[in-house]
């Protein structure tokens, strides 16, 4: 999935991106496993979840002034080499039997916490290391890696890990982490970005509301992040009800849920090598108008489909669009930002777009425990009609 076009610096920091991916597909539902053996309450377990997503909202502006202040590929391979050392702190205390539930809930929001500086940091990196034009295609290379490392071979690998003994996860991911690690600190020295435009450093709330006013000030990147946070609302409510719509709708047996959904991974993974010509063909504005027709299509098709088939076809398709999504919007700000601000502008980008994540998961469960999970799949796609008549209406190239 790597491309030498895209040069040596490009494949290393994708070689880091899967790595830490393939760790955290490890992790993420060993913490679960780990937080059931402990305890029942689901309060509890669902707490170990919830602060691993509070972070990106609590921190992330601050991530991106960081990103911005200091070295990004010495700062992402520092972040990385503390989260091998916390993780690894953690396989020892479960090795031991010593990790409590509290222990889990800190290194959760630890990891968490530091995911998001390093998010930034490797955000604003990647401009520097391919070419402007070979941005949407890089960023589609990137998810097409960490789909594959997550959702094929991390999340299966996770409960075998488990089942054979419990610290075995947390202890892969500790040794993902530092390979990610060493894999950036080869990447070729960039210049800091203050180094670069000799700008003063002012508060940290000051560069924080400088990053927040560009975006707010960049027409079409400010619309593409309102339609963002207006997808994420729809996209975030199907998620959280998907098991049951894919079960008691589309009458997917259990065993054969695992391969539903990997149906939707391989449909990610489709999108995100094709991201690259749909982007050079139409230009990357038209073609998030034209993807949001699609997903609106896939997603219409999916509320009224009353079979695995058609409706995994139908979600695999929606995943694709989601995914082609995701690259051109991150690769339109790579290219439009100044490198003094990526860390910043994209840290507010993805807070934004993630607000609304929470909220439309809530409505979903709420729908869904009143109504059934086909209304909640209905509102969706008219979410995604009406945010395809927004773009249409307001993106100009």
């Amino acid at each position: 999935m790597t491309s030498s076009a895209l040069g040596r610096d490009f494949r290393l920091l994708w070689s880091a991106a899967v790595s830490s991916r393939l760790g955290d597909a490890l992790r993420t539902p060993a913490l679960a496993l780990l937080a059931a053996t402990l305890t029942h309450d689901p309060r509890v377990i669902a707490a170990v979840t919830v602060v691993a997503q509070l972070p990106p909202l609590l921190l992330g502006l601050l991530g991106g002034v960081y990103a911005d202040r200091w070295d990004r590929r010495r700062t992402m391979a520092l972040v990385d080499g503390v989260r091998a050392v916390v993780v690894a702190a953690l396989a020892v205390a479960v090795a031991f039997d010593r990790a409590g539930v509290p222990a889990l809930l800190v290194a959760a929001f630890l990891l968490a916490a530091l995911g998001t500086l390093f998010d930034a940091a490797s955000f604003a990196l990647l401009p520097a290391l391919v070419p402007p034009a070979a941005l949407t295609r890089a960023n589609g290379r990137l998810q097409a890696g960490t789909a594959v490392a997550g959702g094929f071979l991390g999340a299966p690998a996770a409960g075998i890990l488990f089942a054979a003994a419990p610290a075995l996860p947390f202890t892969v991911d500790a040794v993902t982490f530092a390979v990610a690690a060493l894999l950036v600190l080869a990447l070729t020295p960039t210049p800091a970005p203050h180094a670069v435009t000799g700008a003063r450093r002012g508060s940290v709330w000051g560069e924080i509301v400088e990053g927040v006013r560009w975006l707010r000030g960049h027409r079409t990147l400010w619309r593409v992040t309102l339609l963002t946070a207006a997808s994420n609302l729809a996209i975030s409510g199907v998620l959280a009800v998907l098991v049951l719509y894919a079960l008691d709708v589309l009458r997917v047996p259990p065993a054969g849920y695992g391969l539903f959904a990997a149906g939707a991974i391989l449909g990610g993974v489709a999108g995100a090598l094709g991201a690259g010509r749909l982007a050079a063909r139409l230009g990357t504005v038209p073609a998030l108008g034209a993807v949001l027709a699609v997903q609106t299509v896939a997603l219409t098709g999916f509320a009224l489909a009353r079979h695995p088939v058609p409706g995994g076809i139908a979600l695999a398709v929606f995943a694709a669009g989601t995914v082609v999504w995701n690259s051109l919007w991150a690769s339109y700000g790579q290219r439009h930002v100044p490198s003094g601000l990526l860390g910043r502008v994209g840290a507010a980008q993805r807070m934004v777009g993630l607000l609304t994540a929470p909220v439309g998961a809530a409505l979903a469960g709420l729908v869904a425990s009143a109504y059934g999970t086909v209304p909640v799949a209905g509102a969706a796609a008219g979410t995604f009609a009406l945010v395809t008549l927004a773009a249409w209406r307001t993106l100009r190239a």
